[in-house]
């Protein structure tokens, strides 16, 4: 199946976890079937009230506030090295390093965190698990 000029595969939407080595070296984070990358910002509000005409209906003002950078993720739990680096990570509750690659678009950077790790599993089939990572610090990004 051809992609459209101009659209992006999904499954090209990855978040690779770092070694922590110096140099450190970044790898796929395996398995993933399902993933989503949110960037979003706190809406603060800076309404105020017509001063000449407190009758008036105020219009409703904001500015972008904290900005928020989320990559979730599901799929088949693939065990090896880099998987048990990243487990290591998430049982010890420790922030990595990591890049959020967006197809199109570029590059996020940085330290990351996981804030909810399950495994699930069915009596047939195998393990799986869902992930969500949060920017521990500010991220660096590098346009595509």
């Amino acid at each position: 199946m051809a992609v459209t000029p101009g659209q992006q595969i999904g499954r090209t939407l990855l978040i690779q976890i770092g070694d922590g080595a110096d140099p450190e070296v970044f790898s796929n984070l395996c398995g993933l079937t399902t993933r989503s990358f949110n960037m979003s910002a706190n809406d603060v509000d800076t309404t105020t009230t017509d001063c000449d005409n407190p009758a008036n209906t105020p219009q409703k003002t904001g500015v972008p506030g904290i900005k928020n950078r989320t990559f979730t993720g599901s799929g088949k739990f693939i065990a090896g090295s880099a998987s048990s680096a990243f487990i290591g990570y998430v049982t010890d509750a420790v922030v990595f390093n990591a890049k959020v690659i967006v197809p199109g678009l570029g590059t996020f950077t940085g330290a990351w965190y996981v804030t909810d790790f399950t495994f699930n599993g069915d009596v047939e089939g195998t393990m799986e698990f869902s992930g969500t990572f949060m920017a521990a610090d500010l991220l660096t990004f590098a346009a595509e």
